[in-house]
């Protein structure tokens, strides 16, 4: 999955694609978004509730 956000994922990025692409629970992808996001990789955009997305999160070399 990360491979696949790293090479120019299109679209808004959801638990619930999360869920559909890595064939697991949306609870799996919940908590693998989570982990993301403590990692520091993935950030929630300001978009809250039903219509929550993530991106990754801009790196500076």
């Amino acid at each position: 999955m990360l491979n696949l956000l790293f090479d120019n994922f299109f679209g808004k990025l959801t638990s619930g694609k999360w869920a559909k692409i890595t064939k697991c629970s949306s609870d799996t992808a919940l908590n693998d978004i989570k982990d993301l996001i403590g990692k520091g990789i993935l950030t929630k955009t300001d978009q809250g509730g039903r219509s929550t997305n993530y991106i990754l999160v801009e790196s500076n070399p």
